[in-house]
């Protein structure tokens, strides 16, 4: 039984081990937005999801909007779009809220 206890870490997890190193976050994985720099480009794709019964197609352009937000304010690494999946889906965040206010207006 000596044995056993000598084996077993006390004071600590046994998860973690001694020589515990960390490592990069696998790609796709960026830090949270504490600070809510890009909540209102958030909520927008989010309610998009909401009204579109979570289908991400209608909401490609608020999904651009929001990556483009993020690497703007340095949350996330700056990639290409086609290596994210939006190199088709047009617009840029200023002309895609121009284009928003522009349908409001017309509408009212």
């Amino acid at each position: 039984m000596p044995e056993v206890l000598t084996l077993m870490s006390f004071g600590r997890p046994p998860s973690i081990n001694v020589g515990f190193k960390t490592s990069p976050p696998d790609r796709g994985s960026f830090p949270l937005d504490h600070d809510g720099e890009c909540k209102d480009q958030m909520m927008q794709y989010m309610d998009c999801l909401r009204k579109n019964s979570s289908t991400s197609t209608p909401c490609r352009v608020m999904s651009k909007q929001y990556l483009d937000c993020r690497m703007t304010k340095g949350l996330m690494e700056r990639d290409e779009w086609k290596n994210l999946g939006l190199a088709n889906v047009e617009g840029d965040s200023a002309s895609v809220l121009a284009q928003q206010s522009l349908s409001k207006n017309h509408k009212g």
